[in-house]
C-alpha cells in the first residue's frame, strides 16, 4: 500500500502520528520555493505540526524550479509523506513517525508557471519560504515578464508583483518572506536585490512602495539535520513496520531550531504557527543564536576534529561513545567556548541549554558524521570559527586555554602531510586522508622544519587574520600538548587533561 490521502484511513494510528481529517482542505497559506529535505524536515515540520495541533490551519504550494524530475512521486503520493525522527532528546533515544501531509501541490516552475502566478492572487497566501541554496540569492537580469524568471528572485518577484496588480496595491495583501539560504541576512539580502529587480523591470514607485510596506521580509537562522532518505535496509524496516510503502519518506534528528529575526506584531499574527513548537523562535534580533550555533556546534566539531581523527574514530557518534573524549568535548564547550562567549546577549544557561543538546546531537547513534568531512576546509573553518574565541577567552582570562590549546595542537599534527600525486596527505591507522585545503601547501612548508612549525603556523596572520603567538602562552601550551600527543597519543593527553581538570576545578 502506497502512502496517500486515500490510504491514511487504513493505516495504524497507533505507530504513526496522522493528520486529522479536515487537514486537506486547509486554504494554501504559504509559497515555498524548493522541494529539499531541508525544508520538509523543518519549516513544513512546524506547518504540519501546528496544523495537527489546530493552530495556522494552512497547507503549501511548493514551487519546483529545477529542470530534473522530482513532481511526479508528490503526485503520486498527493503531496504526503512521512517525516521520521530518530535521535536522542534529553539524553534519551527516541524513535517517531508522523505522516506530514502540510504540502498541497508541488508545481514545476518551467511547466506550470501560469498556475503559479494564478497562486499570487489567493488572499489566503500569507507567507514565503525559499531554500535555493547560498547561490539562489543572487540578482539577474530576469524580466518580470519571463515564462518563467530564471533566478529565485526573478520568481518572487514575478509573484509579488503580479499579487499587487490583482489586489490594486492593498497593503494588506503583502507577505512574510523568511528565506532559509545559510547566508548571513539572508532576507536583507533577498529584499535588496528585489528592489534591484523592480528597478531594472521598472515597475514604478508605487510598486516599490507597496513592496517595503505591505511585505516583511525577515532573516533566519535554521538549524536541523535533516539526512533526507533512510538507508534502504532501515527503509524497508519502516514500512514493513508502518504497514505502507513512502517514496517520499526522511529522517531528521529531533533537535531543531529556526530563529526568525522580528519585532513587528504583524508578523507574530501571521506565523501562528510559531506558537506550537519550542523550536521556533520570534526575535527581534537573531545574532545571539548565530553566535552560539556558529561556536559551540560549529566550533566544537572543529576543534575535536584532528583529536578525533587521531585518536582513530571515524564517525563522530563514535568519539562520543568514549568517556574521555565525550568528557573532553563537555569540557571544552562549558568550560572555554562557553565561557568565552557569555556576554549581555548570551546567558550561561543559555550555554548550558545549548551544550546539553549538542551532545545529544553528537550521540546521535542514527548519524554516520564523518570527522573526514568534517575536516574539509579545515584551516578556514578553524579560522572562522575558533580564532575569535581566543580574542574572547583572554578579555576574560589571563591563563591560556587548555582544550582549545589542545584542539590547535591536534590540527597542527594534522596537517604535517605528505605530497602524493600533487595532493596533500594524511595517514592515520593506515587510512590515507587526501586534504581539500588551500592552506595546505603552506602548513606543508612551515613542517619542513618540525622545531619552528607550531610557531610559524601560529605566527602566520594571512592563516588566523592576526598573530596567535601575542596572546601570552598560547604558542608554549599548543606546543607542549602537541608533544604530549606525539609521546602518548591523543587519548592518553585527554585523559591527562580531564584529570587535572577535575582536581582543579
Amino acid at each position: 500500500m502506497l502512502l496517500s490521502r486515500e490510504n491514511i484511513e487504513k493505516i495504524d494510528a497507533s505507530k504513526v502520528e496522522l493528520p486529522k481529517g479536515n487537514s486537506f482542505e486547509f486554504p494554501e497559506r504559504v509559497l515555498q520555493f524548493g522541494t529539499g529535505v531541508l525544508l520538509r524536515g523543518l519549516p513544513d515540520y512546524f506547518v504540519d505540526h501546528a496544523n495537527k495541533a489546530g493552530v495556522f490551519n494552512g497547507r503549501i504550494l511548493v514551487v519546483k524550479s529545477t529542470a530534473s524530475s522530482g513532481t511526479d512521486e508528490f503526485a503520486e503520493q498527493e503531496g504526503v509523506y512521512t517525516l521520521c525522527i530518530k535521535g536522542i532528546e534529553d539524553g534519551q533515544e527516541v524513535v517517531r513517525y508522523s505522516v506530514n501531509n502540510a504540502i498541497s501541490r508541488v508545481l514545476s516552475a518551467s511547466k506550470d508557471w501560469q498556475a503559479i502566478l494564478e497562486a499570487a492572487r489567493n488572499p489566503d497566501m500569507q507567507v514565503v519560504f525559499s531554500n535555493t541554496t547560498e547561490v539562489g540569492i543572487v540578482l539577474s537580469n530576469d524580466k518580470v515578464t519571463d515564462n518563467p524568471p530564471t533566478s529565485f528572485p526573478g520568481k518572487l518577484l514575478s509573484f509579488l508583483y503580479e499579487r499587487y496588480r490583482h489586489f490594486d496595491r492593498d497593503t494588506t495583501k503583502g507577505l512574510v518572506v523568511l528565506p532559509t539560504e545559510l547566508i548571513s541576512d539572508n532576507a536583507t539580502k533577498l529584499k535588496k536585490i528585489l528592489h534591484s529587480l523592480a528597478v531594472q523591470n521598472n515597475l514604478g514607485k508605487d510598486f516599490l512602495t507597496w513592496l517595503d510596506e505591505a511585505n516583511d521580509f525577515c532573516n533566519t537562522l535554521v538549524d536541523r539535520i535533516v539526512p533526507g532518505r533512510l538507508p534502504k535496509e532501515e527503509q524497508q524496516q519502516a514500512e514493513q513496520d508502518l504497514g505502507y510503502q513512502d517514496k517520499l519518506m526522511i529522517m531528521a534528528e529531533p533537535f531543531r531550531l529556526w530563529a526568525i529575526e522580528t519585532d513587528s506584531p504583524r508578523v507574530k499574527k501571521t506565523l501562528s504557527f510559531a506558537e506550537v513548537d519550542k523550536g521556533i523562535v520570534l526575535v527581534p534580533s537573531i545574532e545571539k543564536f548565530k553566535e552560539i550555533k556558529l561556536r559551540l556546534l560549529n566550533g566544537t566539531h572543529t576543534l575535536s576534529c584532528a583529536a578525533a581523527l587521531w585518536s582513530g574514530f571515524i564517525t563522530v557518534k563514535e568519539a562520543m561513545q568514549n568517556d574521555s573524549f565525550n568528557t573532553f568535548v563537555r569540557n571544552l564547550m562549558k568550560n572555554e567556548i562557553g565561557k568565552s562567549i557569555v556576554d549581555q546577549n548570551i546567558e550561561t544557561q543559555d550555554v548550558e541549554d545549548f551544550s546539553n543538546r549538542v551532545i545529544d546531537r553528537f550521540s546521535n547513534p542514527f548519524l554516520e558524521h564523518r570527522w573526514e568531512n568534517i575536516a574539509l576546509n579545515y584551516t578556514s573553518k578553524m579560522n572562522m570559527r575558533n580564532v575569535a574565541l581566543l580574542e574572547k577567552w583572554y578579555k576574560k582570562n589571563l591563563v591560556p586555554p587548555q582544550h582549545i590549546a589542545l584542539g590547535f595542537a591536534a590540527y597542527i599534527k594534522f596537517m604535517d602531510t605528505k605530497q602524493q600525486d600533487g595532493q596533500y596527505v594524511q595517514e592515520i591507522n593506515g587510512q590515507k586522508i587526501v586534504l581539500q585545503d588551500e592552506f595546505a601547501p603552506a602548513l606543508f612548508d612551515y613542517w619542513k622544519n618540525e622545531q619552528t612549525a607550531v610557531h610559524n603556523v601560529l605566527h602566520d596572520d594571512s592563516l588566523w587574520g592576526k598573530d596567535l603567538t601575542t596572546y601570552p602562552e598560547f604558542e608554549s601550551t599548543v606546543r607542549y600538548y602537541l608533544d604530549e600527543i606525539n609521546a602518548n597519543g591523543v587519548l592518553e593527553t585527554i585523559e591527562k587533561l580531564n584529570a587535572a581538570w577535575q582536581i582543579e576545578y
